[in-house]
């Protein structure tokens, strides 16, 4: 598992990982290891582990690489980072500070609040792209792996939107010579995944593989995809309250929504145009799910409102906060306020680890391209160009574990349940 940017979410899924596999701790917030899969009929009593009944990578076959701009290794970036107890991450020293970082492929004009020493030189971008690939090799062979998966954890890039550059696989790799600033740092390591036949998933909001050149480098070279921007905290309450109140046929006139955060990612997202790319794929969510053009009546005039506030003293510790001005029966006013206090690489760890062990298993399914199935973890998902992205997690979810029955052979659930009264 190679993972772009070794800050707070990528040292906690690490640690996290090596903690379960010595037994420490449970992997909670994971569905590939913790969740369940019902097969057939309920009468059948057929409820197997997901680990059990797909053949997923093994957590004791995991072998964890990556790059970035600062050069210590996983165990002190961990003690950096601050979200694990210090008695955890000893637990497991060895194993994290044997993790040292690559250097990265950065450029500050991308993320403007960050700068390390830890960084790639090239006299274009395509040169940067192959010394990505150079790495990739290397650590393939140095750890004798069969497979890899790439997953950019790194930090929000400035909001971009696709140009010229994007259009055509030959475009993008004659921007690669040309240094273009229409190619992030983000897209230089999934150019250079893609190009490998490595899957790759973004778990920041950043414009990076949802692009025709890369859509066509994957189509190419049959390679999954998923992401874009892991759905932690409020955009995953969001996702679960408003589909019960469009269930219910509940107006919404407002939905107010600030978030207190003060980790790297909270100072990254201090700058407007890397908070502008985060709010792009914080906002999205609710247009899909309420569709106001089919329900104008209750949707029609909703006031969405992201704000993201950063607060150093939070550290890792997420306050999201959301004021809901609902309506009802023959209009009367109602309001939901609610508070999640919540833990945001806690949250996005197991995220994480699974993307990498589903893309994997796609990849080995003959799957290729953006796997929507995996819309289940992302705040702004993939999906094909024909249809608009679904964002309900519980359709998200029934999604999912079909995705898993019908590559395992086994017969698609559809709820109806007649078949119980007929």
């Amino acid at each position: 598992m190679l993972l772009v940017g070794l800050g707070a979410v990528a040292t906690t899924t690490i640690a996290g990982v090596m903690a379960i596999r010595k037994g420490l701790a449970l992997p909670i917030g994971s569905l590939t290891q913790m969740g369940t899969i019902r097969l057939g009929k309920r009468t059948e009593g057929r409820t197997p582990r997901i680990k059990d009944f797909a053949p997923l990578v093994d957590l004791d076959n995991i072998v964890f690489g990556g790059w970035d701009i600062f050069e210590e290794d996983c165990y002190a970036a961990a003690r950096t980072a601050g979200v694990l107890e210090a008695s955890q991450l000893d637990a497991i020293r060895s194993e994290l500070e044997a993790i040292r970082p690559m250097p990265a492929v950065f450029d500050q004009r991308y993320v403007k609040r960050l700068q390390g020493p830890n960084v790639k030189t090239g006299k274009n971008k395509r040169d940067l792209a192959d010394q990505v690939v150079a790495d990739i090799e290397k650590f393939k062979k140095d750890n004798g792996c069969d497979r890899l998966v790439m997953i950019w954890t790194g930090s929000t890039e400035v909001f971009m939107k696709q140009s010229e550059v994007h259009a055509t696989l030959a475009n993008f790799e004659k921007g690669l010579e040309e240094s273009s600033d229409a190619i992030p740092s983000s897209m230089v390591y999934a150019y250079a995944a893609l190009s490998l036949g490595i899957p790759f998933a973004n778990a920041a909001p950043n414009l990076t593989a949802d692009v025709p050149a890369m859509l066509e480098l994957a189509a190419k070279n049959k390679v999954p995809l998923a992401g874009n921007d892991m759905k932690t905290g409020q955009t995953l309450i969001k996702t679960v309250i408003a589909p019960g109140l469009k269930a219910r046929m509940l107006g919404v006139r407002g939905w107010y929504s600030t978030n207190i955060l003060g980790n790297r990612d909270g100072e990254v997202l201090d700058d407007p145009e890397s908070f502008k790319t985060k709010e792009e794929s914080k906002k999205s969510a609710l247009d899909y799910i309420f569709q106001p053009q089919l329900y104008p009546e209750l949707y029609g005039n909703l006031d969405h409102v992201v704000r993201i506030n950063y607060y150093p003293p939070r550290g890792d510790n997420k306050e999201g906060w959301d004021n809901i001005d609902l309506f009802g029966w023959l209009g009367y006013p109602m309001q939901l306020k609610i508070n999640f206090l919540c833990r945001d690489s806690i949250l996005a760890a197991p995220i994480v680890l699974d993307s990498a062990l589903f893309l994997d298993l796609a990849k080995r399914a003959g799957m290729s391209g953006p796997q929507e199935w995996l819309s289940f973890y992302y705040k702004a998902p993939m999906h094909a160009p024909e249809v608009y992205p679904e964002h309900d997690l519980f359709i998200q979810l029934m999604k999912l574990k079909n995705t898993l029955r019908y590559m395992m052979g086994e017969e698609l659930i559809t709820h109806l349940g007649r078949e119980y009264y007929d």
